[in-house]
């Protein structure tokens, strides 16, 4: 078997490691560990290059722990911000880690088999602490000058909204998480983005001063867009695993509409595709990009893992229906993904339920009178639930969505969502 280490740097999916002895340590079977931060109910498509980072290691032999930041999620962790975090509720932290459980076990292994992953909460064991306990069993392990000096420490500092003590403490935290894993499950390696290199360090010394033994970590680049901006909520293209959030429609459009220039490395970092097979779709990029292949074939893996084949078929029904297909069987909220670019209106159930297709048409806004949309549907040019109808049509209850919604639209562009008030 391919050794997991070349397998990440064969996929763009590996950064750095805290020292060269670590690819000997796992040519046989380790205990790896990587955690997700529950800064909010659903992990996204950022998470997701992690999540297939443990999956490499999980094919590979390795026993995998996935941590939720229950303790951690409560302080928020300074790396890459200007500013400091909001601070969350116990509760809201709590909800966010049932979530982000649910959602890693579609992707990694936790069953029965020799090496099944194993979930964990660092809340169990921090939430066991004292402030004094913890100032005396953890905190004088940790030498101020290499805090200090820690990248996201320095910059952070030189904000001009400084870093809050709070804050400063954090790369304790995830370094006695390290501690607490080499001591319950014998996890000598840990692995993140190469934003997380102070914290992973953080704790590779820590068991190294307590324990006198080497630990390792080993970084992920950040994945990012053609622009080089990250996938993330402070970046503002956050793509969320939970469908509620992001629709499955909306997640299949962002791996469709990736560039030319990102396609292939993001079939590399979000795919278990053979490389021979990417490097033929890499191919297809340079001598036929107008087919957009490769961006295709992406979509339909990612969605389908995270989304299942359901989710797979709403996301090629909504597109379709984007470009005129059937909308029927639709719901109110696949249509309102599809459509959100589109103009929207409000009508009362009266004005719209029974009434003809021109007048509605009118009323909502898509045609400046009834004898505009009635020359357009003489014509042939108005639809109604993309299907072409007479002017004289009336709306009626099955043509809407849920009973809430329906679309119109004028030629083969001018679209319009229009919404029944009850």
């Amino acid at each position: 078997m391919e050794h997991v280490i070349d397998t990440l740097k064969a996929r763009g999916l590996f950064d750095n490691w805290t020292d060269p002895g670590v690819y000997d340590l796992l040519k046989t079977p380790q205990t790896v560990y990587c955690g997700f931060d529950p800064s909010a109910d659903s992990l996204q498509a950022g998470n997701f290059v992690a999540i297939m980072n443990l999956c490499h290691y999980q094919r590979a032999g390795h026993k995998v722990l996935a941590l939720v930041g229950g303790a951690t999620g409560m302080i928020g962790d300074p790396s890459g911000k200007t500013t400091e975090r909001k601070l969350q509720t116990a509760e809201t932290i709590a909800h966010n880690a049932e979530c982000i459980k649910e959602q890693l076990g579609r992707f990694i292994d936790f069953g029965s088999g020799p090496n099944a992953a194993t979930l964990v909460n660092n809340l169990d064991w921090h939430g066991k602490f004292t402030f004094i306990d913890y100032l005396r069993d953890v905190g004088r392990y940790f030498r101020m000058g290499t805090m200090l000096n820690k990248e996201s420490v320095r910059a952070r500092l030189e904000s001009p909204g400084g870093m809050s003590f709070t804050e400063f403490c954090y790369q304790t935290m995830q370094g006695y998480d390290f501690l607490h894993l080499y001591d319950s499950f014998g996890c000598r390696v840990e692995v993140g983005g190469s934003d997380q290199w102070g914290n992973i360090t953080a704790g590779t010394d820590l068991v190294h001063y307590q324990r006198g033994v080497q630990c390792y970590g080993v970084t992920v680049p950040l994945v990012k867009d053609a622009a080089g901006k990250k996938f993330g909520k402070s970046e503002g293209n956050a793509m969320y695993l939970d469908s509620k959030k992001t629709s499955c429609y909306k997640f299949y459009q962002f791996f469709l509409r990736s560039e030319d220039a990102a396609v292939v490395r993001y079939l590399k970092a979000f795919t278990f595709l053979p490389l021979d097979e990417i490097a033929q779709l890499e191919e297809a990029v340079r001598t036929a990009p107008e087919k957009r292949e490769a961006q295709k074939v992406l979509a339909e893996d990612v969605v389908r893992r995270v989304h299942g084949e359901e989710g797979l078929a709403q996301a090629r029904r909504a597109t379709q229906a984007l470009f005129g297909g059937t909308l029927a069987g639709m719901s109110a909220d696949e249509l309102l993904a599809v459509f959100e670019d589109a103009p929207s209106a409000e009508i009362p159930a009266a004005d719209a339920i029974g009434q003809p297709v021109a007048r509605v048409a009118a009323l909502a806004g898509l045609f400046k009178s009834q004898s505009e949309a009635r020359r357009v549907a003489d014509g042939g040019g108005l639809y109604l639930c993309n299907e072409r109808v007479g002017a004289a049509e009336p709306v009626t209850e099955d043509r809407l969505a849920d009973g809430r919604v329906f679309v119109l639209r004028a030629g083969k562009k001018n679209q319009m969502v229009v919404k029944v008030v009850r």
